[in-house]
């Protein structure tokens, strides 16, 4: 009796044993498994934040010298009501540093869909400086006055300046003929001392010029900066921006290519365009120490209003953690509203205008 209950209890132990083992393997398996799961994930997230700094290093590389090119892309919804000609379309592009890419093609209307154009020469050498536009020159921005027009001989210190009558009236282009004539290179000589001015109804059919700009819908950065060649981009609200108007020229056959208030004006044969950046054309809100956003360039990247005293890189760009890589324009006295391009363009893409009048 003794040897069968110590043969029992032997067989309970055993079973006791095994059934212990069971559970262990499984609980083993178990936390095998969670501990594997938990591995992939470490995994993949490192895998995943090894990429995000690869792709933050990459961008931080592109472009030239200190210049981090970062950017979401061209949104066309910021364009102004009535700015794009066209519903905007996606095509297969071609950049200028042989990136091969997705472009929109924008056809902008070639007027302003943000405000009113004009005026731009004053009538009079007695209208204040409500009367008339702007001029700049490279060296400064001026109101378009009387006493400006009264003070051209002594500003550019020649005394072959005269642009008014002996009545006080200025001398302003009155017809698309005299227009035509006076945005020549070779100025007619009867439109010397005249106060250059177009306008709408002087353009062929009387409307606005289109033009179509195919740009990066999200920008590649460049090997190396580059000047703009031609005109340098597109405002949200339809118009061109030029390169710089040719002031010299302008000023040698003693004519003012008048600008209105946004920096724009009047070509024959290209329609309205802009030379200078006065805050126009811009939308939303700009963040603590920035300027809104007015357009973009050819290359993709936004073109914001002016802004001193901050630290811009060669292209007058910068990257900030709400609009990413963005250029700010040069203040309009500069006659140039970018300086230059850090991202690849179409090759051969020109806007439109090449800045007249007086040019070609």
């Amino acid at each position: 009796m003794k040897d069968l209950t110590r043969s029992a209890c032997l067989h309970i132990a055993i079973a006791i044993l095994a059934l212990g083992l069971f559970a262990a393997g499984c609980g083993s398996s178990e936390d095998s498994a969670d501990g594997s799961a938990q591995t992939a994930e470490d995994t993949a997230s490192q895998d995943e934040t090894t990429n995000d700094d690869a792709d933050a290093d990459a961008d931080a590389d592109s472009g030239d010298g200190d210049i981090v090119v970062s950017g979401e892309g061209v949104d066309v919804g910021l364009f102004f009501d009535g700015a794009l000609a066209e519903d905007a379309t996606t095509v297969d592009c071609t950049l200028n540093g042989g990136a091969e890419t997705t472009c929109y093609s924008l056809t902008i209307a070639g007027y302003p869909a943000s405000h009113d154009v004009g005026p731009f020469c004053p009538d009079t050498i007695a209208d204040d400086s409500d009367a008339g536009g702007i001029w700049f020159d490279g060296e400064g921005v001026y109101d378009l006055d009387g006493d400006f027009i009264v003070g051209l001989a002594e500003l550019y210190d020649d005394d072959e300046w005269q642009m008014y009558d002996e009545d006080g009236n200025v001398l302003v282009t009155e017809t698309a003929e005299e227009f035509e004539a006076a945005a020549r290179p070779d100025v007619d000589p009867s439109l010397e001392n005249h106060c250059v001015e177009g306008a709408l109804e002087w353009l062929d059919n009387g409307e606005p010029i289109t033009t179509t700009v195919l740009i990066p819908i999200v920008p590649v950065a460049a090997d190396s900066t580059a000047a703009p060649q031609g005109s340098q981009g597109i405002t949200l609200d339809g118009v061109v921006i030029a390169e710089s108007a040719p002031v010299d020229a302008i000023l040698s056959a003693y004519t003012i290519a008048a600008f209105d208030d946004c920096g724009g004006h009047f070509n024959p044969f290209e329609g309205y365009h802009m030379h200078g950046a006065t805050g126009c054309s811009e939308v939303g809100d700009a963040a603590d120490g920035e300027t809104p956003m007015f357009g973009y360039a050819l290359d993709g990247y936004p073109v914001h209003s002016p802004l001193a005293d901050a630290d811009l890189d060669e292209c007058n760009g910068h990257t900030t953690e709400a609009a990413g890589y963005h250029y700010h324009a040069n203040s309009a006295e500069q006659n140039q509203v970018i300086s230059c391009l850090v991202g690849q363009s179409v090759a051969g893409e020109d806007a439109g205008p090449a800045g007249p009048p007086q040019g070609e």
